[in-house]
């Protein structure tokens, strides 16, 4: 086995245990505290703090936030990816993109349907919402589409500037829907930690799909 491969094959590992293990056992752990409907003891504190800096700035801001990360926000930006990956005859990153974001979409669906946690009620709300709140879109949605960004530039010079910009889109995202008064902490680190592992998974699945056909793996 030559250097190279011993450390792709370590940076495989390392980079499947922190984003992949260890967001799948956060996500694990807060759903067993759903299904059971015990409270977090961070959701009404970190909500009130939130509630109490609001002011007419930062509600334009935070439902700005909001609109970029539901599916009026994703939608478009998605489809772009898609059909640039398709034009430039990458159809590898096409099917993995579709794969990141419509599969952590659907996942969504079916966890809100499954858990069945009903949306926080401390104030009223400047956007309401009357779907299930575990776990949520938008902060699943939105870190599964900057995610599947950051693996497409993972090799390109932009690769630091779309992290950050990534980042800061999720951070944003993830704020607006407790500020809003629409979902728990709980909900977005939940939807944070779900699409994380969801879209590594994909993408370490497809490089060592490519590696065996490639006949780069070593028994």
């Amino acid at each position: 086995m030559n250097d190279e491969t011993f450390l792709e094959r370590h940076g495989t590992l390392l980079v499947l245990f922190l984003c992949v293990l260890i967001p799948l056992v956060l996500f694990g752990l807060l759903a067993d505290e759903v299904a059971d409907k015990h409270p977090f003891w961070f959701d009404q504190p970190i909500m009130a703090v939130l509630h109490a800096r609001s002011t007419p700035l930062f509600d334009s801001i935070m439902l700005g936030a909001s609109i970029a990360g539901s599916t009026y926000g994703l939608l478009p930006f998605n489809l772009a990816i898609f059909g640039f990956c398709v034009w430039r005859r990458k159809m590898h990153a096409a099917t993995f993109w579709v794969l990141a974001t419509g599969g952590a979409l659907l996942l969504n669906l079916l966890a809100k349907e499954f858990f069945q946690r009903t949306r926080p009620s401390f104030w009223q709300s400047i956007a309401p919402e009357n779907s299930f709140s575990f776990p949520s879109g938008h902060a699943m949605c939105s870190m599964a589409t900057a995610a599947a960004l950051v693996v497409l530039f993972r090799r390109s010079q932009w690769r630091a500037h779309v992290t950050a910009i990534a980042v800061l889109f999720v951070l944003m995202v993830g704020m607006s829907r407790p500020y809003l008064g629409v979902h728990f902490p709980s909900d977005i680190l939940a939807g944070w930690t779900a699409a994380l592992a969801w879209v590594v998974g994909l993408a370490l699945s497809g490089a060592h799909a490519r590696r065996w056909r490639e006949g780069r793996l070593v028994g």
